[in-house]
């Protein structure tokens, strides 16, 4: 009687003092880190040739999925009263 008791609590604490180093973080800084800046991003490429963008139109398959466009397309299919 008194094992049944004792082996859940046995088997707990042994979890517990081997999770608890595996957890534990060291403050040494003797790790291999680099700490040199990374070099700046290159400008992106300008792929419109510097025109605007059309507004894209309703039956766009690209069209932006939005909770605005979606209830615009969802009011356009009901039958109207």
């Amino acid at each position: 009687m008194m094992i049944k008791r004792f082996l859940p609590a046995l088997l707990a604490s042994a979890a517990l003092l081997l999770t608890l180093p595996a957890c534990s973080s060291s403050d040494e800084g003797d790790d291999d880190v680099a700490t040199a800046p990374l070099p700046p991003l290159p400008p992106a490429a300008d792929t419109t040739n510097g025109k605007k963008a059309a507004p894209p139109a309703d039956n766009d398959p690209n069209r932006e999925l939005s909770a605005p466009n979606a209830t615009e397309d969802i009011k356009k299919m009901q039958p109207q009263m």
